[in-house]
């Protein structure tokens, strides 16, 4: 990863990921440019699989504000390019385990924008729970190690 401009820390909350891809994506000018700006969202999106392709599905990407009549559709769906053996694993993965398929993150690479695509598997409430508790434990811990070094 270069340089990063996203993180679905969401995705991290509601899902455990089990494996990672990287996936370029055919985006439309204005659309490099608001993502360049940070303006995308990732709430409500996810990444399906449709005639051997990969799409992500509703994120939003602001229009560019300096953009003219030709301005991209924010929430329109957009191809993600991965290798064929890459596809079909996913695919088996999503159609046999019952796993989802959501982004992870949006980082610059050697001048290219990449999508981070994680396989997931959907965490229950006491799960979410646990984790919770297992953040604050860590904070509270890192907290009483500051104060005895003072």
């Amino acid at each position: 990863m270069d340089k990063e401009i996203l993180t679905n820390r969401q995705a991290f909350h509601e899902y455990h990921i089990l494996d990672r891809y990287e996936a370029g994506a055919a985006l439309l000018g204005t659309e490099v440019k608001s993502i360049m700006a940070g303006r995308i969202q990732l709430k409500d999106s996810y990444v399906s699989i449709k005639d051997d392709e990969v799409w992500l599905i509703n994120a939003h990407i602001s229009p560019y504000s300096h953009g003219n009549k030709q301005n991209h559709e924010p929430l329109r769906p957009r191809k993600l390019l991965l290798h064929r053996k890459e596809i079909d694993k996913l695919e088996k993965e999503t159609t046999q385990k019952g796993m989802t398929l959501v982004v992870t993150a949006i980082y610059w690479k050697n001048g290219r924008i990449k999508f981070e695509i994680g396989v997931a598997k959907g965490k229950k409430l006491y799960d979410k729970r646990e984790t919770e508790m297992r953040k604050t434990v860590e904070r509270e811990t890192r907290q009483q190690l500051k104060e005895r070094t003072r």
